[in-house]
């Protein structure tokens, strides 16, 4: 057991749980998966379209936001620079040889990276806390690390590396930068007997008075309601789009592009930015299809597609 702590309404003294919704998916449910998947192959290699990043000083009042891939963000203040979810591995697996491959390089290469201050882990999947790139950070520059209870066991061996758990709904103040952990519906694991052992989340930032909130990976819940009334003005929401078939199977903790507007809209947020989509086969959707869903889907609801966008890797956002 990796966390022991007070029992809580997500916390049953030895496994997390999404509240009020316990779905689990066995052996056999990955095994019907991998038996009937229809799944449509993606190009092995998809080149960037995004122009080359530059590192650019950020003024006091601005915020830049950069979509390094996947659910890698980067998120740039006068102050502060925080890193989500870094992964920069060829695969997402625990094995360097089999497991999901990178299909598409991030958007800026690791060696571009400014220093960082802070890395942001949403939970222990390793598409999001990838312990190879977390190492390299720790040897450049020593970030502080926030993670999920139970999570930071799992870095000790990185050595030196700076990692603080934090619950649901608990803050850590960094310089003039709120950060609180906030609730998903998803789930954890490293390994085939740690399962729920550590617990996973979305995040809330306020940088230069602007709120930022980063989903993770999460499916469709109430959170995002119980969010939506602690931050009333969202100035920009980083929302999965990717990884959702089959929706028998994925449905509970994945968000489909659809399921994404609906939180964009639930959130009230003033923009969106679908992640987790174009940089690695996890599921059996095509490579094209989510952001061609999102288009579709704020198409029907006669929302502007500058309101909710789906961009390469590299992308920029400007928030003033």
């Amino acid at each position: 057991m990796r966390h022991s702590g007070p029992m809580s309404d997500h916390f049953d003294g030895e496994k997390f749980f999404n509240p009020g919704h316990r779905s689990h998916k066995s052996f056999l449910d990955v095994l019907k998966w991998k038996l009937t998947e229809t799944s449509v192959p993606w190009p092995e290699e998809i080149s960037l379209t995004s122009a080359p990043w530059e590192n650019k000083k950020v003024s006091p009042g601005k915020v830049r936001v950069t979509y390094v891939n996947h659910a890698s963000i980067l998120i740039q203040s006068s102050t502060q620079t925080i890193l989500t979810d870094p992964v920069y591995s060829k695969r997402v697996s625990p094995l360097s040889w089999a497991g999901p491959k990178r299909r598409k390089l991030p958007g800026i290469p690791f060696e571009n990276l400014p220093p960082i201050d802070v890395v942001l882990i949403s939970h222990n999947h390793y598409d999001h806390m990838d312990k190879e790139t977390l190492r390299r950070l720790q040897e450049r520059g020593n970030p502080l690390v926030l993670a999920p209870l139970g999570d930071c066991r799992v870095l000790e061996d990185i050595s030196g590396l700076r990692c603080e758990e934090l619950d649901w709904w608990q803050k850590r103040a960094v310089d003039e930068v709120q950060i609180e952990f906030c609730p998903a519906q998803h789930w954890s694991a490293r390994g085939m007997f740690d399962r729920n052992e550590s617990l996973w989340g979305s995040y809330a930032l306020q940088v230069e008075g602007k709120t930022i909130y980063f989903a993770g990976d999460t499916g469709f819940g109430n959170h995002f309601e119980a969010i939506a009334k602690r931050y009333p003005q969202v100035d920009l929401a980083l929302l999965p789009i990717g990884a959702y078939a089959p929706r028998w199977f994925m449905k509970d903790h994945h968000l489909n592009p659809e399921e994404a507007v609906k939180a964009h809209q639930v959130l009230g947020a003033k923009k969106s930015l679908g992640i987790h989509f174009g940089t690695f086969k996890l599921t059996d959707e095509a490579y094209e299809e989510p952001a061609q869903r999102l288009s579709e889907e704020l198409e029907r609801l006669k929302i502007s597609k500058e309101e909710f966008l789906a961009k390469d890797n590299g992308f920029d956002l400007w928030l003033e």
